[in-house]
């Protein structure tokens, strides 16, 4: 298993990497959060622009990377713009998708960007050629906020964004049962253990999944989300609470 370093960071060996997103609507707030996150034991920050009032601004979008790094300092920025499609706050044109996380990529501010898997091939291969060329990592996801696909659907949808040359695929899915969530656990097993080269995330979502943020350590998860201020998704922990259970049960494997 090969892992993934972004600046001191190493995901995909020992305890699961720690990221904290970032989901304020302006600038001041943005700055807030990062200032926060700073004092809390997080690994990474995800950046959530699809939350930001200007995203489409481009200008206005590099000026907070500028002042997020400066802010955040040697941690590890992931910056993504989740679609409505896959449960953000925006929708937007493919070509724009493209264009932005490929200027992000270039600024220098940003260590890794996130590319939605079915936004097509083609479009996902240009942001992975783009920010690969710019030294960026990228994270391919997929999210599915409705249901829990069956186990070989999650292990073939881990295995193309690999196949499509993401440095890290992830995925998070919707438990409708307590049977959904061993779904994900056994995908994430198989997928680790029989086909990853690299690391990979994994979630089951909502209450009913916050199991699978705390033990994939044992399954094969590489980075698991909690929340600071405001969560980004369902299910996410408090950061400490998640810090203190993953650290007693990395002593305790």
């Amino acid at each position: 298993m090969n892992t993934v370093k972004v600046r001191n960071t190493v995901i995909g060996e020992g305890m699961p990497k720690i990221c904290i997103p970032i989901v304020g609507v302006t600038k001041e707030a943005i700055l807030e959060e990062a200032k926060a996150i700073t004092k809390l034991p997080a690994d990474v920050v995800e950046w959530r622009i699809d939350w930001f009032e200007n995203v489409f601004d481009f200008a206005k979008l590099e000026d907070v990377l500028k002042d997020l790094r400066e802010v955040l300092g040697d941690m590890p920025i992931l910056m993504t713009f989740r679609t409505s499609k896959e449960g953000g706050e925006k929708a937007i044109e493919d070509d724009v998708y493209a264009d932005i996380n490929i200027k992000a990529a270039q600024t220098g501010y940003v260590d890794m960007v996130d590319v939605e898997v079915f936004t097509g091939d083609e479009i996902v291969k240009k942001i992975i050629d783009g920010a690969h060329a710019a030294g960026v990592k990228v994270v391919a996801s997929n999210h599915d906020f409705f249901k829990t696909p069956d186990k070989d659907d999650i292990v073939g949808r881990l295995r193309k964004m690999q196949d499509l040359g993401a440095d890290i695929p992830k995925i998070a899915v919707m438990p409708q049962n307590k049977k959904d969530v061993l779904t994900l656990l056994a995908a994430t097993e198989e997928m680790a253990t029989e086909y990853a080269d690299r690391p990979i995330i994994t979630m089951s979502m909502a209450g009913t999944g916050v199991i699978s943020r705390l033990a994939g350590e044992v399954f094969g998860s590489a980075l698991t989300f909690g929340a600071a201020a405001k969560a980004s998704a369902p299910g996410q922990m408090g950061v400490e609470d998640l810090k203190d259970v993953l650290t007693k049960l990395h002593n305790a494997l």
